[in-house]
């Protein structure tokens, strides 16, 4: 929008609300173009209505003083629980997986706790909306889109069927996870087949269910289609249409080199649409992503190697290798511990940066580029006119850990920024 539009804007149409204001005098970074110096975001209703140098406050509008400061769009952490865990130690408080192999009509909106601790934590670093996955076995349920701000999951949800979460079967024939392997979940001696004929056997058996379970879904849509008169509603089917006509991707985790071949495959047998989850080695099929053009949302790069003769900087460098690959790619802080951790999402991104990544594509992981895998790019993920007014303002760069965030605006509305961690602070460092 051209200056000369905004300053002819009506005052009555920018009539002063909490969702209305103009921030002046800051170094904007749109990450949509050039960074603007000395310059200006007009919020009305929580939209961005004028981006630029010298825009004129209209009547009645608030003016927040930004001189001095950064302002960047709300970070987006796009894998990740949060909401769904309290207390990793006490299961009562986990609600991430349900019973049963096939669950697409699950949602994790719906389990989503508004007063988490940790959701409180997580805004007060600038990270203003996650991608929330449910667990599970093979199909867990829809990935929900989350604005870190509401008093209800209605008020919170930006996406509430974001993604189908699947996991690629696979193949484990140790009886002891590898010492640096931190993708298992067999406990030390035990779980996982240790003879690879049983492990392929039952890698065989979930495949086949996995393949069976879609192309019943298909004919689940051809018979809807038909409307016959027998026709009965099945709501895992009806979760699946939308993945079926493309409409929807299915995140799918796959850890090692031969899960996240598999799941291509997977995808070019069943055309539908996938992004790859965590994805530790899709260093390892650049070229085969890269070809389909399928996205990656890489796990935390502040994690050990993966296997024990991988350099100790395999982690950290993989961002990198994508970038150059050409290859889309977002950042998300994932399941276990680490959605405690959801806040350290920006230094996720600052260890890539340290080893090879550009600076502005780290920033993009965690802002645009992550809301256009999650199909959000016309509300969230860049400062421009008509998105929403996610704005984060600091005294630095966020990738930094000293910087401190200043303000953070969701939808146009001021954040309040006070957290547990923060009042603990407080508490014991006036401690006597």
């Amino acid at each position: 929008m051209k200056l000369w539009l905004l300053l002819s804007i009506p005052a009555a149409m920018l009539a002063a609300g909490e969702d209305s204001f103009l921030l002046r005098g800051g170094t904007v970074h749109t990450l949509s173009g050039a960074q603007i110096d000395n310059g200006s975001v007009l919020v009305r209703d929580g939209k961005i209505i004028g981006v630029g140098k010298d825009i004129a406050a209209p009547k009645g509008v608030k003016v927040i003083d930004a001189r001095g400061l950064q302002v960047y769009p709300g970070l987006i952490d796009a894998a990740t629980e949060i909401g769904l865990v309290e207390v990793n130690s006490v299961r009562e408080t986990s609600d991430t997986t349900e019973i049963g192999r096939f669950n697409p009509q699950l949602v994790a909106l719906t389990a989503v706790n508004p007063s988490s601790e940790h959701i409180a934590v997580t805004r007060a670093n600038g990270i203003t909306t996650a991608a929330t996955l449910p667990q599970g076995q093979l199909i867990s349920g829809q990935v929900s889109l989350i604005h870190l701000e509401g008093w209800t999951t209605e008020e919170m949800g930006v996406s509430r069927t974001a993604g189908l979460h699947l996991r690629i079967p696979f193949i484990r024939t140790s009886a002891r996870p590898a010492p640096f392997d931190e993708s298992s979940t067999s406990p030390s001696g035990a779980a996982a087949p240790n003879a690879f004929t049983e492990a392929r056997r039952t890698f065989d058996r979930e495949m086949a269910e996995l393949n069976e379970f879609f192309d019943s879904a298909r004919r689940y849509r051809e018979a809807k289609a038909a409307g016959g008169t027998d026709f009965r509603t099945d709501l895992k089917m009806e979760a699946m249409i939308p993945v079926l006509e493309g409409k929807e991707p299915v995140l799918v985790t796959a850890i090692r080199e031969r899960e996240i071949r598999d799941a291509l495959i997977f995808a070019d047998r069943q055309k539908i649409r996938i992004v790859l989850c965590e994805a530790p080695e899709a260093y390892k099929l650049i070229q085969e992503i890269k070809t389909r053009d399928i996205p990656v949302i890489l796990g935390p790069t502040l994690a050990l190697p993966l296997n024990e003769d991988d350099p100790y900087d395999r982690s950290y460098t993989t961002p990198a290798d994508l970038q150059k690959a050409g290859i889309r790619f977002a950042m998300g802080t994932f399941a276990g511990t680490a959605n405690l951790s959801s806040r350290n999402l920006p230094y996720q991104a600052a260890q890539a940066v340290a080893f090879g990544l550009p600076h502005d594509e780290a920033l993009k992981a965690i802002t645009k580029n992550a809301a256009e895998i999650w199909g959000v790019s016309d509300r969230l993920g860049t400062i421009e006119e008509g998105k929403w007014a996610d704005l984060l303002v600091t005294d630095g760069d966020p990738l930094e850990a000293k910087t401190q965030v200043r303000q953070l605006f969701i939808k146009g509305k001021p954040v309040d920024l006070d957290n547990k961690q923060k009042r603990l602070y407080e508490k014991y460092s006036a401690r006597p």
